[in-house]
């Protein structure tokens, strides 16, 4: 039971947030992804809508929205991009209104996994 436990615990996302000089030290130790974390997301947007949204900014590799039942703060998505600089032009182009709803929009690394 506790390889069951250690195995799901590596295979979770970790989303960071730092400064982007800190990038390149963080890179000589992993494999980053580089992508947007949304929040206050219209709760009527599904997976198809936000990564549609996102192409023209480039190629989005996975796009993952989390409905909960809460307000819509409580409302998320995570947006990965092929490449760091297609991350940032995505969220250079903002503020960001998808569906209608001004967004809150990070711009966030996570190690591959």
């Amino acid at each position: 039971m506790d390889s069951d436990i250690s195995e799901r615990a590596h295979k979770k996302s970790i989303f960071m947030e730092l400064p982007k000089k800190y990038w390149a030290d963080l890179s000589k130790f992993y494999d980053l992804d580089h992508g947007l974390f949304i929040t206050n997301l219209n709760p009527n947007i599904n997976e198809g809508y936000v990564a549609a949204y996102f192409k023209p900014f480039g190629c989005v590799t996975m796009c993952k929205v989390k409905n909960s039942s809460g307000s819509s703060e409580s409302r998320l998505a995570y947006v990965r991009f092929s490449t760091e600089a297609e991350a940032d032009e995505a969220d250079w182009a903002g503020p960001h209104f998808i569906g209608g709803t001004e967004c809150k929009v990070r711009r966030v690394v996570s190690p591959k996994i």
